[in-house]
């Protein structure tokens, strides 16, 4: 099968390129190039979505089934669309940030869609909304014929949000550590090829619909849990912090500086606990979050594991933490 990936140089779309390449697809990534390479096997064409006609180049491929990757662009998504309509599937990679309420498990209520604006500043809400209005415009062109998933956190390797990596990284080096007293809380991923696998075998087997892209949720404590058994050395003590701790140290929830990955604010506490029923359903296989501990800690070492980080505390910070506590 002829596979167009728009996008195909990072993390999900391009571990989508090298599973289709594996089941001996032949696979084209339509990006500009800059954020790295395509995988081993698939073809890169250089393609700006940003310019009229940007599509052009991919013209003659004849692709069969096509996954878009875009991010904030429903521009993008309606281009692609009139340009490549007569591929027999369609994939579109939205996200859980669609939905208004991350505070009611099971809630499905969605945000209001938004057309592009790049002058307006990014927010989690405009992001969500944005791909609301992608959602509709695949299912306006491709009702029949189209998978549209709703990634949640995506971990495993190449990961560079450290919302997942942080911990495997942290927990490989032992010792007293800093973890948000907030056990029962839900934690919930899904390993990037784990997630790969499925959308080459929805463009196989024309699945169809829109799911939550997730894995099952669990306590954070028992996720923390999995992590440790997976990559910490004897003796690793989690230590709880309690949050008015946390806060008076200006510890932030989920990512960006100083923060502590996988800890959610009281308004989001149904973020990571979306149903992951019908998407298994439907075929997404996951795997046990030990074994993307471990991958994620040898990708962590590439990356070099005392580099400046998107998420995640210091040394330091902890060190604070836990000489508060006593």
């Amino acid at each position: 099968m002829r596979i167009l990936v728009l996008g195909g140089t990072v993390f999900l779309g391009k571990a989508v390129a090298g599973e289709a390449v594996r089941r001996g697809h032949e696979v084209v990534c339509g990006a500009r190039g800059v954020s790295g390479a395509v995988a081993e096997g698939a073809r890169l064409v250089a393609v700006d979505r940003n310019a009229p006609d940007g599509l052009e180049p991919l013209f003659g491929f004849g692709a069969e089934a096509v996954v878009d990757v875009a991010t904030m662009s429903v521009g993008w998504v309606r281009e692609a669309l009139r340009v490549f309509g007569r591929a027999a599937h369609w994939t579109f990679v939205s996200s859980c940030s669609v939905y208004a309420d991350h505070l009611t498990p099971g809630s499905s209520v969605t945000l209001p869609p938004l057309e592009d604006d790049p002058g307006a500043p990014v927010s989690p809400d405009r992001y969500g909304s944005v791909k609301v209005a992608s959602e509709n415009a695949v299912r306006d062109e491709r009702e029949s014929s189209a998978l549209v998933v709703r990634a949640g956190l995506i971990s495993g390797p190449g990961d560079t949000s450290d919302r997942f990596g942080y911990w495997p990284n942290r927990l490989a080096r032992g010792g007293r550590v800093a973890v948000p007293d907030a056990p029962d809380q839900a934690a919930q991923h899904v390993d990037v090829r784990d997630l790969a696998a499925w959308v080459v075998d929805a463009a196989e087997q024309r699945i169809t619909g829109t799911y939550d892209g997730v894995g099952p949720p669990n306590p954070l404590s028992f996720t923390l849990g999995e992590i440790a058994g997976a990559v910490a050395p004897q003796g690793t003590e989690l230590v709880r912090v309690p949050v008015e701790v946390l806060r008076r140290h200006g510890v932030n929830p989920w990512s960006g500086p100083n923060s502590l990955p996988l800890w959610l604010p009281d308004s989001h506490r149904a973020l990571m606990f979306r149903d992951p029923g019908p998407a298994l359903a439907a075929g997404l296989r996951t795997r046990p979050t030990a074994d993307t501990a471990l991958d994620s800690l040898h990708h962590e070492r590439e990356l070099g594991v005392d580099r400046a980080r998107r998420a995640g505390i210091t040394a330091e910070v902890e060190a604070e933490l836990l000489t508060d506590l006593g």
